[in-house]
């Protein structure tokens, strides 16, 4: 019996574990899609102008320049002020995000 109530748990368990993983995946893409005004869809920006894409770039490459836009050590005209509205680790989600989409 007790083997059966370890199984009704864990099939309980497991698409509710699936449900969080949806979430924060959806949680991060909508981060991410604030990007897309200016850098395009899923970081893939237009062709012809001068925003560079952010699809495929290396995760510590783009935490380190979204961290120097928050403290205002790299130049810019509107970065630092949208970088300062997310937390740390909200820059990293974004980083990892950008990072894993395809160029």
């Amino acid at each position: 019996m007790r083997k059966l109530w370890t199984a009704l748990a864990l099939a309980c368990a497991w698409p509710a574990a699936g449900l969080a993983q949806t979430a924060e995946r959806l949680h991060v893409g909508s981060l991410a899609a604030t990007c897309a005004n200016c850098h395009g869809t899923q970081g893939r920006a237009v062709p012809g102008t001068s925003m560079p894409p952010l699809a495929g770039v290396p995760r510590e490459e783009l935490l380190a320049q979204l961290q120097a836009f928050k403290a205002g050590s790299r130049p810019a005209t509107i970065m630092h002020q949208l970088a300062k509205g997310y937390s740390d680790a909200q820059l990293e989600q974004i980083a990892a995000y950008f990072a894993a989409q395809p160029r």
